[in-house]
């Protein structure tokens, strides 16, 4: 359809003032912060696809609108709120539609008797998490990116938090939900603590990506929130292999501390905060909610760690880490990477105990063997179960022109990837998969991956939904 004649039907449908065509908007609405994504940007060479337009609802019966709309035209749309992905998960199709959640941004209701709270999509995370901590709550959901993502896109990526060890991720906080599927019908998950009545229909909109819906509005746990109690501390221990059977050993065994995080010796050595000895490991530890269980948590894995190789970093370097953990986000949009001539980016995956050390040491070997401008390589596990943990690789390598960004970035993709799933593990833990994980898709999810092209056939038959997400 040409881009006019589009932009006139999309106005009709919800206002002329809600549909945004200037091409610097556009952009915005376009950008992600992959790590080549951002050297081009420095370098003004920024390659995403161009969208038609950004569509900003401000209702559920907007976005049912303009998604039956789309769906009857065979127009590709791209859902999103906060646009802090790093996967090229918001990244449109050439000349398709960005709807925009941002503007569905309201706390619809505080439930102090079944402790959940309700928004819709566009709500800031730190919004709510503010509004929640001066009325003694928190949703206990903190990822790094607390100062820029959107509820709405927290749940379509399956997010995870800092706090994570105690509250778990998004999946476990999602008490209900409401959706648009692709030809505009509103479907409403209503609220309960749990069911029993056939597959958990939340889970076709958690983690979808906006492949399957749009998610327009969602209802969290809340818990009670009390930093004065919180237990924590920092040690240096010998190894990365020491460092995971320590942690593996604290989940065995019960204790469910807020934050529990090994760092390997590259990222001790980056950070002067810890002050470790040379070579080794650093772990961070947290514990939250009610002083007696802070406390005793706390005691349960002071006792635990006397019987591996550690030193005592007290407690300043986790008041550090607290101030200073989202950081990052105030620099995702300078290019300091590009004038120091680096991609760089993280890439976070997860496996069983037996295996995620070898998959830490393979990566960490091979890395400097295939990538010849390699700058630098390292981890650390942050989220942590009773069946395993994950690695979150740091990374960067040399970069003389933009065109070389993305093929130096995938090749180091490729090797954690490669070495991820040849010892089972999953290729992706929290950020999502966006779509420059899609092609290894198939090995990772093996002979159940022909449901998700059922699912995708059933609810969005045109295709028109994030194309290019999870479907090879």
């Amino acid at each position: 359809m040409d881009i006019t004649l589009l932009t006139q039907k999309l106005g009709e449908l919800i206002g002329h003032d809600k549909i945004i065509t200037d091409p610097e908007v556009v952009l915005v609405s376009s950008k992600d912060y992959i790590g080549f994504r951002q050297y081009e940007r420095g370098a003004k060479e920024y390659r995403v696809p161009k969208a038609a337009c950004v569509a900003k609802p401000k209702s559920v019966e907007d976005v049912s609108a303009l998604l039956a709309f789309l769906n009857e035209n065979a127009i590709d749309t791209v859902p999103r709120t906060g646009g802090s992905s790093v996967t090229q998960g918001v990244e449109p199709v050439e000349g398709g539609v960005i709807i925009d959640g941002s503007q569905l941004n309201e706390i619809l209701e505080l439930d102090e008797t079944n402790m959940w709270v309700t928004v819709r999509c566009g709500t800031p995370l730190e919004y709510l998490e503010n509004y929640l901590n001066k009325r003694g709550y928190t949703t206990g959901h903190l990822p790094q990116s607390l100062p820029m993502a959107h509820v709405g896109g927290l749940v379509a990526t399956r997010s995870i938090g800092q706090w994570s060890t105690l509250y778990g991720g998004i999946e476990d906080l999602v008490v209900g939900l409401e959706g648009v599927l692709a030809n505009g019908e509103i479907v409403r998950i209503k609220n309960n603590p749990r069911r029993s009545v056939g597959p958990d229909l939340r889970h076709i909109f958690i983690g979808s990506e906006g492949m399957l819906g749009f998610i327009t509005e969602a209802t969290l746990k809340i818990f009670n929130y009390a930093p004065e109690n919180r237990w924590m501390h920092c040690y240096g221990i010998d190894s990365m292999k020491n460092g995971l059977a320590a942690l593996r050993e604290i989940m065995v065994q019960g204790y469910r501390p807020a934050v529990a995080r090994l760092h390997d010796e590259v990222e001790n050595e980056r950070d002067l905060d810890c002050i470790a000895p040379e070579g080794w490991c650093v772990l961070r530890f947290l514990a939250d909610g009610p002083k007696a269980i802070a406390d005793a948590t706390g005691e349960g894995i002071e006792k635990i760690l006397k019987s591996y190789n550690t030193v005592d970093l007290g407690t300043k370097p986790m008041e550090h880490w607290i101030i200073h953990r989202n950081d990052v986000c105030d620099t995702m949009d300078v290019d300091l990477y590009y004038k120091m001539k680096l991609v760089a980016d993280t890439c976070e995956i997860s496996a069983p105990w037996s295996v995620i050390g070898d998959i830490h040491a393979a990566v960490l070997e091979r890395m400097p063997k295939e990538v010849p401008t390699l700058f630098s390589i390292g981890g650390h596990s942050s989220h942590s179960y009773i069946n395993g943990t994950n690695i979150y690789f740091t990374f960067g390598a040399g970069v003389k022109k933009a065109e070389d960004a993305e093929p130096i970035y995938m090749k180091i993709i490729s090797t954690i990837m490669e070495e991820t799933l040849k010892r089972g593990g999953s290729i992706a833990h929290h950020h999502g998969s966006g779509k420059y994980r899609t092609a290894w898709m198939p090995e990772e999810h093996g002979s159940s991956y022909a449901l998700m092209y059922k699912l995708k056939n059933a609810l969005d038959p045109k295709g028109i939904l994030n194309k290019g997400v999870l479907l090879v």
